[in-house]
């Protein structure tokens, strides 16, 4: 048996295709090699980066981290290339380079949805859908999407996010897709969005955030790790991936927090960008190597 193969982009002729042959994107995404979502062992590790388009740059100290566009491309194409890496979650910018790459087949795909609750700006917490729809989801035949909803009881601009992803989990369920839905309790503190991480608030945030839309027949949800996880995961039946987040402190301490976490019952593995990405001693490959250690374990 013949197994066809793509001519793949290099990441410095990214921009000439994108010019002189842009049909090419279309034709990838329905040429890609596709896989179910959850393998054997039922558990996902995927690598996030949808992180600049919601004015996201930074990592620890460097508040423009992720500013080479060329530099994420590369880490991400060296993190999908690891054993035990199962997907990607991205904006159609980041993910439509990577396809030409030929970084996406055997890849769960996930499309992020909302990106328009820019960090740091006055209307940050009014998270419009300004990325992929469920429509362009199922066109490209991504695997699904994933909405931030942060909850803030004093901003009215959240009635419309709540809204917004009600009906996208609703598209989504009707197309047999993923809506992967990440839920906060926010407030604001001196003019910035801030997430509140206690237990009481992040069960609040998954109560609300498990009942939207029509269906929740493909919800999953994505949480930060919190403390009392064990108390907090009860508050759902829904699959769960658990959050990387800004990296700070030693890394062995988060990987020891992760690890401590994938025991639970919900938790079905883990959507982690920079903290694999922009590693301490910049070995992406080491870092990626020990989440999919965590996460898959035995059955690797």
């Amino acid at each position: 048996m013949t197994v066809e193969t793509r001519p793949t982009v290099s990441v410095r002729d990214l921009t000439e295709v994108r010019v002189r042959e842009p049909h090419r994107i279309p034709d990838a995404w329905a040429a890609r090699h596709r896989r179910p979502i959850a393998g054997d062992d039922g558990r996902l590790l995927v690598v996030a980066a949808d992180h600049p388009a919601r004015n996201a740059l930074g990592v620890r100290s460097d508040g423009l981290a992720m500013a080479s566009r060329t530099d994420l491309l590369e880490r991400l194409a060296t993190a999908l290339g690891r054993p035990g890496v199962d997907g990607v979650l991205g904006t159609p910018d980041v993910l439509d380079d990577l396809l030409l790459m030929g970084a996406l087949d055997d890849r769960v795909v996930v499309g992020s949805m909302n990106r328009g609750g820019l960090q740091g700006a006055s209307f940050e917490l009014d998270d419009r859908f300004t990325a992929y729809r469920a429509v362009d989801i199922a066109a490209h035949g991504l695997e699904g999407g994933k909405m931030l909803t942060r909850i803030c009881l004093d901003d009215p601009g959240t009635v419309a996010t709540l809204q917004a992803t009600a009906d996208a989990v609703t598209d989504l369920a009707g197309l047999d897709l993923m809506a992967m839905i990440e839920p906060f309790l926010s407030v604001r503190r001196e003019g910035r969005v801030v997430n509140l991480l206690d237990p009481e608030s992040t069960i609040k945030s998954i109560s609300v955030a498990s009942a939207l839309g029509g269906s929740s027949a493909h919800t999953w949800l994505k949480l930060p790790v919190v403390d009392e996880l064990e108390r907090v995961m009860d508050a759902t039946t829904l699959p769960t991936l658990l959050l990387g987040g800004d990296p700070q402190g030693d890394p062995h301490d988060t990987y020891a927090s992760w690890g401590a976490s994938l025991g639970l019952p919900a938790v079905r593995g883990l959507v982690v960008g920079r903290a694999l990405l922009y590693p301490p001693d910049g070995d992406v490959a080491a870092a990626v190597d020990i989440a999919a250690e965590l996460v898959h374990g035995a059955s690797r």
